[in-house]
């Protein structure tokens, strides 16, 4: 039988509450406290570095940045956070190299059943986010679970991506619509 663990890192119903889910959930938010309040002059990047499942380099987050274990996250080379980011990361979030986040961004793997019987078992899933290369994701955006976004695409300020996004395009709305496409 699977542990709530396995089931979580499958994208399968898994209860939360699993006691072993609780403490990596714990340690995930000492180390981001930990970053969150250490001096800008000398902000603790290996905080981050050292609980994300990979980092590249050029890797940079501004504080205070959120995330519910870290290890399900996957960071390419020259990658930024501004201000105020959230990742849901129980399931993997992988991101691309060149990729920029506005501040407020929020990417949610994280999801819970539509039907209110089953989700009344407190039971949740997730679904794995990808985001390609080159990809800028414009302040106060919300990538919803399963969402996979292409290269060079922007999305836009206050954008809700709840589909995929093709590479190369400009998404805007809620839910997001692609505005514009671009050229290479």
């Amino acid at each position: 039988m699977a542990t709530e663990k396995e089931k979580m890192l499958a994208g399968e119903l898994y209860l939360a509450s699993d006691e072993t889910l609780v403490k990596e959930r714990v340690r995930a938010r000492k180390a981001v406290k930990m970053f969150n309040e250490s001096d800008p002059e000398a902000l603790k990047m290996d905080l981050l570095i050292e609980l994300f499942g990979k980092t590249g380099k050029d890797f940079f987050v501004e504080p205070p940045f959120h995330c519910d274990y870290g290890y399900n996250i996957f960071v390419g080379d020259q990658v930024y956070f501004n201000f105020n980011c959230v990742i849901l990361d129980v399931t993997p979030v992988n991101i691309g190299n060149r990729c920029l986040f506005g501040p407020h961004v929020q990417l949610y793997a994280a999801t819970h059943p539509l039907d209110a019987k089953t989700r009344g078992t407190l039971l949740e899933n997730g679904k794995p986010i990808t985001i390609g290369d080159d990809v800028w994701v414009g302040g106060g955006a919300i990538i919803c679970p399963g969402v996979t976004i292409g290269s060079r695409s922007v999305v836009a300020a206050g954008a809700v991506v709840t589909k995929d996004v093709p590479s190369d395009v400009v998404m805007g709305g809620n839910p997001a619509k692609i505005i514009k496409e671009l050229s290479i």
